[in-house]
């Protein structure tokens, strides 16, 4: 047979290992899915498939997903397929597959009835035998047998009924109880993962480029999930929060929308109650937190960055801002609650809630705000500064503006943040859990001018008053109700009035991010 046969054989075989390899592929992320929407109960695993249940119909597709993926690695083994497989499949992926080998060794044996001793013993040489398959054979076989084992494992105890519906199982030293209904989507979601893995890596030919693949496929169906888990939840809170929301609401008559909901307060006397002072309130205590916390950071990073020599002090202050903001919030309503309430008539206030939070902010407007300009590239400061500019007119003029854009990413992550905190509100600033209409902080209108410093004084900023996140936090933990009718349906017409609120400071501040960065490109 010529050279150029051989080729074309071989191309033509490789071509349909592609397409098998491909379908494997492609059938992992359906029953990736199908295995996420089982896991949140949008379908159920009695429902019916064909002759039997999605539970059964779940495993089937598992045994063919294992017995495929390990009939590729066995084929580009035997050489029937043109392949660049490495000598072995690598550290991580053999450690990864004994972890996972030793949790199915270990709870196969205690479902045959093996005491302690058995199962640890089972599950270490399973792991074992899974590191060694992994670690010391080609990357072919390497990649591919302990994931497809583990699919025909799960496959057959799913479509055997063995673990279906209806199926638990106590763990006495936990004190917890496994179920059917979460352990069949779960076990879908790891032998799809697997078996999709394994796949993307055979159809890349194995190696280098089957690795990057295999890597795509991988972090894929994870943001995939993580997505689809966003949206769902999104989607729950706004089915159960609309007809809170939109309670009372009317459109026409003598003003154009009435929405007690949002303009009324859940006091005795409103007729339908509702979350002003509530929403008031959380949006006074981002603005004031934003207020606080922007100008400091920037102005901290900048000199940090400019002025600052680049040594033990920078390194020092860049670890202590890091350690801030991964500081637990309670340790910041408890500072607020011991520093800075004493210092505001030694009561809650507003004020002292915004600087809370201001605090709780600062930490990641100064990192950012500090990569921002160290990323501004020098060309920028040096053809200023070729042009006579002073320094600090280079800054600002300059510097400044093109580091805006990821101030403001900074700025949007922080008040994402800080607009759903309860902690230290409910330590700095919660005042009645079920406000009147009258008890919304009137700030605009409460400054004062004085003869004696501070000059200008403000008393609405020194006054409890009420959050979103506290208002919520009291209605489900205390089960305050007042004269609402149904609790459960205000509560989550509040939680969905949280939930876009803090969409609306994220639309805002991703407005303005575009806004300059267009500014910044003209």
């Amino acid at each position: 047979m010529s050279r150029a046969t051989q080729n074309a054989l071989v191309r033509e075989d490789r071509s349909g290992y592609e397409a098998v390899a491909a379908s494997a592929v492609g059938l992992s992320g359906v029953s990736f899915a199908v295995g996420l929407i089982a896991l949140v109960d949008l379908v159920s695993i009695t429902a019916p498939i064909g002759n039997g249940t999605l539970s059964v119909a779940l495993g089937a597709v598992l045994l063919g997903l294992g017995l495929g993926t390990s009939g590729l690695g066995l084929t580009s083994r035997l050489g029937y397929v043109d392949t660049s497989p490495q000598p072995t499949a690598g550290a991580v992926a053999a450690t990864a597959f004994a972890g996972v080998w030793f949790v199915v060794g270990a709870f196969t044996a205690q479902e045959v009835g093996l005491g302690t001793p058995g199962w640890l013993a089972v599950g270490v040489a399973s792991g074992a035998a899974a590191f060694s398959v992994t670690a010391l054979r080609r990357e072919d076989i390497g990649s591919t047998l302990p994931a497809g084992g583990v699919a025909v494992l799960f496959g057959m105890a799913l479509a055997t009924g063995i673990v279906g519906p209806g199926w638990e199982r106590v763990l006495v030293e936990y004190n917890a109880t496994l179920f059917g209904d979460t352990v069949v989507p779960v076990v879908t979601m790891v032998g799809s993962l697997l078996t999709g893995w394994a796949a993307a890596k055979s159809y890349g030919g194995f190696g280098a480029r089957g690795r990057n693949i295999g890597a795509y496929v991988l972090i894929y169906l994870i943001v995939l999930s993580i997505l689809a888990v966003l949206v769902g939840l999104l989607a729950f809170v706004t089915v159960r929060g609309l007809p809170g929301l939109l309670n009372g609401m009317t459109v026409g008559g003598d003003r154009l929308i009435r929405w007690p909901f949002l303009t009324n307060g859940a006091s005795l006397l409103a007729e339908i109650p509702g979350v002003f002072p509530a929403l008031l309130g959380t949006v006074w205590l981002v603005i004031g937190a934003v207020l606080f916390a922007v100008p400091t950071g920037v102005g901290a990073a900048v000199f940090l960055s400019e002025f600052a020599d680049q040594g033990r002090f920078t390194g020092i202050v860049e670890v202590a801002t890091n350690g801030l903001w991964s500081t637990p919030s309670i340790v910041f309503g408890l500072f607020g609650a011991a520093f800075l309430i004493p210092r505001f008539g030694n009561q809650k206030s507003l004020i002292a809630g915004m600087l809370t939070l201001g605090f709780m902010l600062l930490p990641l407007v100064l990192i950012t705000s500090r990569e921002a300009i160290l990323a501004v590239p020098d060309e920028y400061r040096d053809a200023s500064a070729a042009l006579g500019v002073s320094k600090w007119e280079t800054i600002r003029s300059v510097v400044l503006p093109a580091a805006i854009p990821g101030i403001t990413t900074g700025v949007i992550l922080g008040v994402g943040r800080i607009a759903g905190e309860t902690a230290p509100i409910l330590l700095t600033t919660g005042g009645g859990v079920l406000p009147g209409r009258s008890a919304a902080p009137n700030v605009l209108d409460g400054f004062q001018l004085s003869a004696s410093p501070p000059f200008v004084t403000n008393p609405a900023l020194l006054e409890a008053t009420s959050a979103l996140p506290y208002q919520l936090y009291a209605l489900i933990t205390a089960g305050l109700s007042g004269n609402i009718e149904d609790p459960q349906q205000f509560a989550w017409g509040l939680a969905l009035t949280l939930l876009l609120v803090v969409l609306l400071f994220y639309a805002g501040g991703i407005a303005t991010r575009y806004y300059f960065r267009r500014k910044l490109h003209q």
